[in-house]
C-alpha cells in the first residue's frame, strides 16, 4: 500500500550565496561528482560512450575537469543548493 508523497523541500529561492564562496561551489560539485563516480564503480559500472543500465556503463564516469560545462552545472547545483540550505538553517560558512 503505498501513500501519496508530496517532496517539501527547504525553500531556499530567497537565499543569496556570497560571491566569495565560488571556489567553494567548485570545490564541492567535483566532490559530488567524484562521490557519485566512485558509488557507480563499485557498483561495477565503467565508462561508456553511452549509458547502458544493463552492461553498466556511463559517458560520465570521466574525471570532473573533463566533463561538459552542462554536466558540471549540475553538480554545481547540487552544491549551491546544499549552501543555501545550510545558509537558510542559520548556519555560516566562513573559511579559516
Amino acid at each position: 500500500m503505498k501513500t501519496e508523497y508530496t517532496p517539501r523541500p527547504i525553500d531556499i529561492d530567497t537565499v543569496e550565496l556570497p560571491r566569495d564562496i565560488e571556489e567553494l561551489v567548485e570545490a564541492i560539485a567535483k566532490n559530488v561528482h567524484e562521490v557519485w563516480a566512485k558509488s557507480r564503480i563499485n557498483q561495477g559500472w565503467v565508462f561508456g560512450p553511452e549509458r547502458n543500465d544493463r552492461l553498466k556503463q556511463h559517458p560520465s564516469l570521466i574525471p570532473y575537469e573533463e566533463l561538459s560545462e552542462e554536466e558540471k552545472d549540475y553538480d554545481r547545483n547540487t552544491a549551491k543548493g546544499t549552501l543555501k540550505v545550510l545558509i537558510k538553517l542559520g548556519y555560516n560558512i566562513t573559511k579559516e
